[in-house]
């Protein structure tokens, strides 16, 4: 397949893709719209592991973390903003379960109600949140992977280092049960506001605010890796033994496009929150965190909008296969019997078997027309006399 030939096919394919996603609400009434909205959500979750995963070579088994910080920063102050958290003290509104957990007499106060309660009134501004909702989780995977790609651990070590990382923060999310609610969450947020628009999960703006920023990130991150940073990132991936040799910093760019990921992954986060309207520890469980790693998986790791169809099937399979009278018992097994074919006979995922099939359509094709040329006898090798040969 001739790079030009792959380049318009990826352009088509990205195209009709979001041409889908932004006319699929004509024929989607509010409830499909909610939901399909979570799935694109989910589709951003399967870019950024690809981006990790299939092109700096990173397993990430800990990118729930970046999900559920983004997810908890932004569901923070959309918490002190509804209804239930209105009861004010001297600075401001108080989450309703510090009220419930409150000791009988205790001043009703973000200050005093709890110890370290104090650390929610900067989230009373919706700009805070979202702002920390961004910042935080790049900040972490930042310092994360300096430490770890600058002592060029590398590999499996990755991964469980990174789950190591987020089971350990689901714990202290967990253990501060009176600052966070612990395993409940945060439930009962009002809706997203910006300027004067407000964001009903299950009304148009905040569908088409998901798919936006969707159509962003599939665009963005695939300008980016076909810039010379995403191919030495890439070339990282595969031998950084041999791009260190060559004078690359290869720490340098593992450890920008860690933190480009863990931003996407935020954003998702966040984004989740507006359109379901909760934020949970269950966030940051390890079976989460595998599940996007399946996505990617099926979808194409190799393949940033292979990965996030993937993320889109695949969840769209688990629910209709949990809502079928004949499959609600076994329907976690046929969607790991279809996780298993795909491993075993695409392994390069979806998108990697429809590069492949064009491929094959494209090589017969090109050459159909063509006339072989005449094979031209070879010139024989001139024979030198006896005395010149000597």
């Amino acid at each position: 397949m001739t790079a030009s030939f792959d380049r318009r096919a990826t352009f088509a394919a990205y195209g009709a893709f979001l041409l889908l996603v932004a006319l699929a609400p004509l024929v989607l009434d509010p409830f499909w719209l909610n939901r399909i909205a979570k799935y694109l959500v989910y589709g951003m979750l399967g870019v950024a592991i690809a981006l990790g995963w299939g092109y700096a070579g990173i397993l990430n088994l800990g990118q729930g973390l970046f999900f559920g910080l983004g997810a908890y920063m932004l569901a923070m102050a959309l918490k002190l903003a509804s209804p239930a958290s209105q009861q004010p003290g001297a600075h401001g509104p108080v989450p309703d379960f510090m009220l419930s957990n409150a000791e009988p007499g205790a001043i009703v106060d973000l200050c005093c109600i709890n110890r370290g309660a104090f650390l929610w009134q900067p989230f009373q501004h919706q700009g805070f949140g979202l702002a920390m909702g961004l910042l935080l989780p790049m900040a972490v995977a930042f310092v994360l992977g300096a430490v770890v790609f600058r002592k060029r651990i590398a590999g499996v070590f990755v991964s469980i280092i990174t789950l190591a990382v987020v089971l350990l923060v689901r714990l202290l999310l967990v253990d501060a049960q009176p600052l966070t609610n612990g395993f409940n969450g945060l439930t009962d947020l009002a809706w997203l506001r910006i300027g004067g628009l407000e964001f009903d999960p299950f009304g148009l703006p905040a569908y088409y605010l998901v798919a936006g920023t969707l159509a962003v990130v599939l665009v963005g991150t695939r300008l980016l890796v076909a810039t010379r940073a995403g191919l030495i990132l890439k070339a990282a991936g595969e031998d950084p033994l041999r791009a260190r040799y060559l004078g690359f910093d290869v720490a340098h760019y593992q450890t920008f496009f860690f933190t480009l990921s863990a931003g996407i992954a935020a954003v998702a986060g966040m984004l989740y929150v507006v359109v379901a309207e909760f934020a949970s520890p269950s966030f940051m469980d390890l079976a989460f965190s595998i599940s996007m790693v399946v996505w990617a998986a099926v979808g194409g790791r190799s393949s940033l909008l292979g990965a996030c169809l993937g993320a889109i099937l695949i969840n769209l399979l688990e629910a209709t296969a949990s809502e079928t009278p004949a499959l609600v018992e076994a329907w976690k097994v046929v969607v790991g019997l279809v996780f298993v074919l795909v491993v075993l006979y695409l392994p390069k995922g979806i998108a990697g078997w429809g590069h492949d099939l064009l491929a094959r359509r494209r090589r017969p094709a090109s050459h159909a027309g063509k006339v072989p040329q005449a094979v031209q006898p070879a010139e024989a090798a001139p024979v030198l006399p006896a005395r010149e040969a000597a």
